[in-house]
């Protein structure tokens, strides 16, 4: 049977979950610290500097994620900065990352009531202290189910980076097939591999919204 065939490839499969998940784990850290100092630049005060944030973002979230993974991979090492194919997916992985949680940041920060920058400012407390202990906490409690959401997307855009020849869950998926030509069964069992790690992040998000709007009830 094919379906026994492509199960003689569980190591090459476990390598590409293996590869996927390291790859998505990493980005999403280094995505998550970037997306803040974004998001918290773009409902700043100093608005040249937002615009100048506000472009970038915008510049790489209305751009194709393989045409920025070609750019790193491909682009930069004519200017001296050659990177591996696993280093090149976490750069454009993080960044894009970054891009757009920056973007759900600042939508979270500018939601949280006026009052509270306001009330925490006549008891005294600098900018830094009301991000800190007012603001940040209240918007990451508003905007956390998005922020899942875009995890389970990072996950699944983490395939792109196949085609610059890392060993990731997809390209796995490219090799098998190439013993056994069911690209049904093959990918099929890449599909059912991505939902297994997506799943967990997509029930946790659903329930998140859930509760969001119980609580706002």
């Amino acid at each position: 049977m094919q379906l026994d065939r492509v199960l003689n490839f569980w190591p090459v499969l476990l390598k590409g979950i293996g590869m996927t998940v390291s790859l998505s784990v990493l980005s999403l850290l280094i995505g998550v610290a970037l997306g803040f100092v974004f998001g918290i630049i773009r409902a700043g005060r100093n608005r040249p500097l937002a615009q100048i944030v506000g472009l970038y973002v915008d510049f790489f979230r209305g751009t194709p994620f393989l045409l920025q993974v070609f750019i790193v991979f491909f682009i930069l090492p004519e200017f001296g900065l050659e990177l591996s194919a696993f280093a090149s997916g976490v750069v454009a992985l993080s960044n894009v990352a970054a891009c757009f949680i920056g973007e759900i940041v600042a939508s979270g920060i500018k939601a949280v009531p006026l009052g509270q920058s306001e009330a925490a400012a006549a008891s005294g407390l600098t900018r830094i202290q009301q991000l800190r202990h007012v603001i940040l906490p209240q918007a990451v409690r508003i905007v956390t189910p998005s922020l899942v959401g875009q995890f389970v997307l990072l996950i699944k855009d983490s395939s792109v980076v196949s085609a610059i020849g890392l060993l990731d869950l997809t390209r796995s998926g490219w090799m098998i097939v190439q013993t056994v030509p069911n690209g049904l069964l093959v990918f099929g069992i890449v599909g059912l591999s991505y939902f297994v790690i997506c799943y967990p992040l997509i029930y946790l998000s659903r329930r998140m919204e859930r509760k969001a709007q119980a609580t706002a009830l």
